[in-house]
C-alpha cells in the first residue's frame, strides 16, 4: 500500500514531538547535567571521570550497590513513591534513577560530546539511529525486542545494547524522561503506557520524506 502525504496552505504548522518530565525526571536531568558538565570540561574532573566508570559497573545492579555513588543515585525523600514495608527492597523510583544514571554512564563513556539533552526521548533518538546505523533492521530488531520484554529486568538488558548502539554515532538522550518512563514501566498496567509513548516519538520523529512506496520494495520490507 502506498502512504502519501497532503497538505494545505493554509494547515497550521507542524509542532515537534516533545514531552515534559516529572518530578523524578528533573532531578535526574539535574544530576545528570551536572556531572556531564564537570566529565566535559577542557580538564574533566578525575572525581567524575571515576564516578563515571563506577556508575557503568552498576547497570543492571540493584540500587544501592556503592554507597560512595550516593551524590549521583540517591533518591530525595519526596520523590521515592510507594515503600515496601521490608527497607532492603528498593522503590520504583529508586530502581528508575539508578538505571537511567548508570546507563548514561554508559553512553558517555570516551565521548566528548553530551549524550544527555533535554527533550530527546528514547523513541526520538532510536529514530535517528535508524537513519544514520549502517545496520537500520539491527535497530528495529532491538527496539521491538524491548517492546516485547515480558519483565523490567529484560527491558533494561535491551536498553543497555540500544544505549550501546546510540554512544558510537554520538546521539543524545534526554536521561530525565528516560527515568519517568523507566519509574512507569516498573508499575503493574504501565507497560503499555510506555511502550505506546516511545512508539509515537519514534514513528512521529521520522521525516516526512521517508515515505514508503511500490517502488521502495527493500525497505518497505525493512520495516515489516
Amino acid at each position: 500500500m502506498t502512504v502519501t502525504e497532503t497538505s494545505r496552505p493554509d494547515a497550521p504548522a507542524r509542532r515537534p514531538w516533545a514531552r515534559r518530565r516529572r518530578g523524578l525526571g528533573e532531578h535526574v536531568a539535574r544530576t545528570v547535567s551536572a556531572l556531564q558538565v564537570r566529565l566535559l570540561r577542557e580538564a574533566p574532573q578525575p572525581e567524575a571521570v571515576s564516578a563515571l566508570a563506577r556508575l557503568r559497573r552498576g547497570i543492571g545492579r540493584a540500587p544501592g550497590f556503592d554507597y560512595t555513588l550516593e551524590r549521583y543515585l540517591q533518591v530525595p525523600e519526596d520523590l521515592l513513591g510507594y515503600r515496601p514495608a521490608d527497607d532492603a527492597v528498593a522503590t520504583d523510583a529508586e530502581y528508575a534513577m539508578h538505571d537511567a544514571v548508570t546507563l548514561y554512564a554508559l553512553h558517555q563513556q570516551s565521548r566528548r560530546e553530551r549524550m544527555h539533552l533535554d527533550g530527546r526521548g528514547l523513541g526520538q533518538a532510536l529514530a535517528e539511529l535508524v537513519r544514520v546505523s549502517a545496520g537500520p533492521d539491527g535497530v528495529r530488531r532491538r527496539f521491538a525486542a524491548l517492546g516485547t520484554a515480558s519483565t523490567y529486568h529484560e527491558g533494561i538488558y535491551h536498553l543497555r545494547s540500544l544505549i550501546t548502539m546510540l554512544r558510537e554515532p554520538q546521539i543524545p538522550l534526554d536521561y530525565g524522561l528516560l527515568a519517568d518512563d523507566l519509574q512507569t514501566l516498573r508499575l503493574p498496567t504501565g507497560r503499555p503506557q510506555v511502550q505506546a509513548i516511545w512508539g509515537r516519538e519514534f514513528f512521529r520523529s521520522r521525516p516526512s520524506t521517508d515515505v514508503e512506496t511500490p517502488a521502495t520494495d527493500a525497505h518497505e520490507e525493512n520495516l515489516s
